[in-house]
């Protein structure tokens, strides 16, 4: 007589398709050799991860900091450095940042504009070391600040201030953000390959923000993202900016 038992679990097993112990794969699914496959695969990721996102940055960009050190909070502060005119930030960095005559924009201060306060090597205006450093290495030599620009681009972009700022009333922090309040100038993080600030790519190497603004960067289809958002779009040609 049969066992019917035995004879169910041999049917089965010639069927090929009897469970795994775990009850969830086939027999001939080696559970063993899949784990191994997952596990290389997840330590393989982490290490691509670790080199992509951390090896690869620190080696591709190189920190400098500034000649000096500039304190926006206290020069913008009206009650304590004469000279600078208006009732907003915008307004007052315009004091320094100035538009010239034919419309094109200063960007950073010379020295020049520096020694209309700032005008006697043997009078510092501070107690700094900053202050007497800046006196006594620039201003007692007539010798300009050798500034890192943050957002300097390159030579065939063409970007005029005075039609963003002045024409579409663009504030200044939209682009560069808010350097009004700083009282220290942050380093200047320069791409080792390019020559350019990290501010022009973004200091996230992905390219990926979850709540982007204009001044986390400033690439081209950042631009032509606000000028279609502002109705713009004709000023996505190509020779608009890149003469």
């Amino acid at each position: 007589m049969k066992d019917p038992v035995n004879s169910s679990k041999k049917s089965s097993a010639k069927g090929g398709d009897v469970s795994s112990p775990s009850g969830f794969f086939p027999r001939w699914m080696n559970i063993n050799i899949i784990a191994q496959d997952v596990g290389f695969f997840i330590l393989g990721l982490i290490g691509a991860s670790i080199v992509g996102w951390v090896i690869f940055p620190a080696v591709l960009y190189s920190k400098h900091p500034q000649p000096i050190n500039f304190n926006h909070a206290l020069h913008l502060d009206s009650e304590k450095v004469d000279g600078i005119e208006g009732e907003t930030k915008a307004e007052k960095c315009l004091s320094c940042h100035v538009f010239r005559d034919d419309g094109t924009f200063a960007g950073i201060p010379k020295l020049e504009k520096c020694t209309e306060c700032h005008d006697d090597p043997e009078s510092p205006l501070g107690e700094t070391p900053q202050e007497k450093a800046f006196m006594t290495k620039y201003v007692a030599d007539d010798k300009e600040i050798p500034w890192f620009v943050y957002s300097k681009q390159p030579d065939c972009v063409y970007f005029p201030h005075i039609a963003h700022v002045k024409m579409g009333n663009i504030d200044c922090t939209t682009c560069h953000g808010d350097f009004a309040d700083n009282e220290k100038l942050p380093l200047y993080v320069k791409n080792r390959l390019t020559g350019y600030s990290m501010n022009i790519w973004g200091e996230r190497i992905s390219g990926f923000y979850w709540n982007k603004k204009f001044s986390d960067r400033m690439k081209m289809d950042d631009c032509a993202r606000c000028h279609t958002e502002k109705g713009q779009e004709q000023n996505n040609a190509c020779f608009v900016c890149h003469k």
